[in-house]
């Protein structure tokens, strides 16, 4: 198959005008979390013991949960188990992919390689044109997109497209999305980008529909 720009993928499963719920729902999140710790001796010895950035990933997951069950966030959602099933993590389920949230210490690094994520970079190859991947170049599951947040301290949030090569780091990865406007809704319709092969984009769309009829959209 011809291979997708992952940005033009990303636009079109995160769209630009529910971007700026990401630093909003992030900035709650981080809030929440510090007043929990502060309010609770527990979660102060939770803290103490070096689990602060648990907490912060449930409050984040709570907050994420809220905008898909509000309708703020028009996608689909699951809790899915970890690949050593020692826990579930929060996948959020655009129309041809799946979105789960990351802490990371540097923006241009891939969170830690545990299996899950590498199974599900895997998926990914299909938007490369790389040598090492032509033999990969059909859909081996549901393509996936990373929200991923500044660790401890909030200072940014990319999403990202991780390269199916872990130490590469992503194929794309958008700007800091807390260097977004506030919401602007837009009068009229939007303008069209030239640059996007709807017509790729569309056959990728096919593929993975394909794939999930014939695999059940299993990704454990």
């Amino acid at each position: 198959m011809t291979p997708v720009n992952p940005r033009h993928f990303v636009d079109d499963q995160f769209p630009q005008q529910y971007r700026h719920l990401i630093p909003t729902t992030l900035k709650t999140a981080y809030r929440a979390a510090k007043d929990l710790i502060a309010d609770s001796p527990i979660l102060s010895m939770a803290e103490m013991r070096g689990e602060r950035g648990r907490i912060i990933s449930y409050a984040v997951d709570f907050g994420f949960n809220r905008l898909v069950e509000s309708g703020a966030l028009p996608f689909d959602k699951s809790w899915e188990w970890f690949a050593r099933r020692t826990g579930r993590y929060l996948a959020l389920r655009p129309s041809h992919s799946i979105v789960t949230i990351s802490q990371i210490d540097d923006p241009t690094k891939q969170p830690r390689n545990v299996l899950f994520r590498s199974n599900a970079r895997v998926s990914n190859a299909p938007f490369f044109d790389l040598a090492e991947f032509a033999e990969e170049m059909e859909v081996s599951g549901e393509p996936h997109i990373l929200i991923t947040h500044g660790y401890q301290n909030l200072t940014f949030s990319h999403l990202c497209m991780p390269d199916p090569d872990h130490a590469k780091g992503y194929r794309y990865r958008s700007e800091n999305l807390f260097n977004l406007p506030h919401e602007i809704k837009p009068e009229g319709p939007p303008p069209e980008d030239t640059d996007i092969d709807f017509e790729n984009l569309n056959l990728l769309k096919e593929d993975i529909e394909r794939y999930r009829r014939d695999y059940g959209g299993d990704e454990q």
